[in-house]
Formats: structure tokens, sequence, C-alpha cells
């Protein structure tokens, strides 16, 4: 989706959902994207997928980046597609990464079922747990995994169940 459309949407949603949005970072990014406030994301997607002036139908994919320890983030995104009106929406939070275990962001799987394994995903390698998530579990590694891999401060376990991790 183009900056100019993107700029209208967000604007709109500072307004009807009450944060601010950084405009000119906004401009400045290869891929626009919007950061939300965490608490508000459920409310904003509800309203983006329900909304027919909108009408963002299919959740495409959630990512989430651990920024490191100086940054002290982790960043979520969502893409976001409405086939029928042919955009695309780029919307990010981000959680402090030392509560990540302790924060809890919003399942959006009761908006789009896709969300389901995304956010099981998301879990299993960064260890974020998603709020009213119908199945939150493990998906790619086994039940009884010591930690999440895909954290930046991340200690590999040397065996798993007398099997060797390293090699």
């Amino acid at each position: 989706m183009d900056l100019t459309a993107t700029k209208e949407i967000a604007e709109n949603l500072a307004i009807a959902f009450n944060f601010s949005i950084d405009m000119e970072k906004l401009q400045e990014d290869l891929q626009p994207q919007i950061l939300i406030p965490t608490e508000k994301l459920f409310s904003v997607t509800s309203y983006l997928n329900q909304s027919s002036a909108y009408y963002f139908d299919f959740l495409n994919c959630i990512s989430a980046i651990d920024n490191g320890i100086e940054a002290q983030t982790i960043d979520i995104i969502y893409h976001l597609t409405s086939i029928p009106f042919g955009r695309s929406l780029i919307l990010k939070i981000q959680i402090n990464r030392q509560l990540s275990s302790e924060t809890s962001v919003a399942s959006l799987s009761d908006i789009w079922k896709t969300a389901d394994w995304h956010e099981r995903e998301i879990y299993d390698f960064f260890g974020i747990k998603f709020e009213n998530h119908p199945d939150l579990r493990r998906i790619l590694l086994p039940a009884d995994w010591e930690g999440f891999p895909m954290r930046k401060d991340y200690q590999e376990q040397e065996t798993y169940h007398g099997i060797k991790v390293k090699y």
C-alpha cells in the first residue's frame, strides 16, 4: 500500500483509538508500519477487520523480532490484506523484552483464524503469551523444550533426553 493511504489509515486510527503516531518515522520506513499501543491491538484490528471502509479480511503473517538486550524490546509485526480493496497494511506493537514472559498480548485468533498457528509459533520461539488464545502450546519444538530459541539471550541446552543438542 502506498504511503499516503497508510498515513490516512494511521491518522484515522490515532483519532478513533486515542493514541499518537510518529508520522516522520512512518515516512522514513521502507515498508511503512503503524506502531500501535499493545493494549489497543485487539480493538484496532477488530475495527480494521469489520470496517466497511477498510475491511482487512486476511491476516497474512505475524512475525516477532527480538531487538536485543540493548534495545530491550521485542516487536510483533502483523501483515494485513484487504482482498476486496487490494490493500496491504503493516501494524507493529512493541513489548518490553524483560517483561515478555509476564506481558500478554491479545490473541487475534477470534478475528482471523490464521492467527492461531502464527501466535503459537511466536510463543514457541519467543515465549510471548497470547491472551485468550484457544490452544497456546508449543507447535514446532517438543512440549518439554527448555527456553525460547529466537531470543537473543537464549542459552542452548547441551542435551535433550540424553541426546546431544549441539554438533
